[in-house]
């Protein structure tokens, strides 16, 4: 940003468009690189330096946590952070982590605009809301799919069961235990002629 003449109660207003830079965001969703960031900010001349605040609107790009659709939004955030002149009482009492310093009285925000975005964003986006995810036998979206939608998949563990209720399957009375001449319960269609 452009340079501040040391006089407290200075104040400008800026509202300008910049450029995103890369890797503004997480993985499921983040700022497009080079996609435009709308500052809408005041920069203040205080005694110790210059305080920027305002808001940061952003276009988002991603997909759903649940359904993998695409996601097309913006965000809007606060930022409000401290620049401190590096001859200030402030600088020498704290460190250049804790607070940003001016260099030759122009302050970056790229710093302050990154973090604000990326502490905004949630980790696991949502398409809507609402949001019920994909089918897991088929892989559709629940919400394009038929209220009546479902799948006839039977647990393989069941299958024997299911032999017995199929058309194909045997009629009559299950077979009769017998004793064979050893004293063993068998039954009888398997009994020895």
């Amino acid at each position: 940003m452009r340079q501040f003449d040391r006089h407290p109660g200075e104040m400008r207003l800026f509202q300008v468009d910049v450029p995103a830079p890369a890797g503004l965001g997480l993985d499921m969703i983040a700022v497009p690189e080079g996609a435009l960031l709308d500052l809408d900010l005041r920069l203040e001349v205080v005694s110790e330096g210059v305080y920027a605040s305002g808001t940061v609107t952003a276009p988002l790009a991603g997909e759903c946590g649940r359904c993998l659709e695409a996601i097309d939004t913006e965000v809007v955030v606060d930022v409000q952070e401290l620049f401190v002149f590096p001859d200030s009482t402030t600088a020498e009492t704290t460190d250049e982590e804790e607070l940003p310093r001016l260099k030759d009285d122009t302050i970056d925000l790229e710093e302050v605009v990154r973090t604000a975005i990326v502490l905004a964003l949630p980790p696991n986006p949502l398409c809507q809301p609402d949001c019920a995810g994909l089918c897991p036998d088929c892989g559709g979206r629940w919400d394009d799919l038929p209220d009546d939608h479902s799948h006839d998949l039977a647990d393989p563990r069941w299958a024997a069961l299911q032999a017995l209720t199929s058309p194909d399957a045997p009629t009559g009375p299950p077979p009769t235990a017998v004793a064979d001449s050893t004293g063993d319960q068998r039954p009888d269609r398997l009994k020895e002629n």
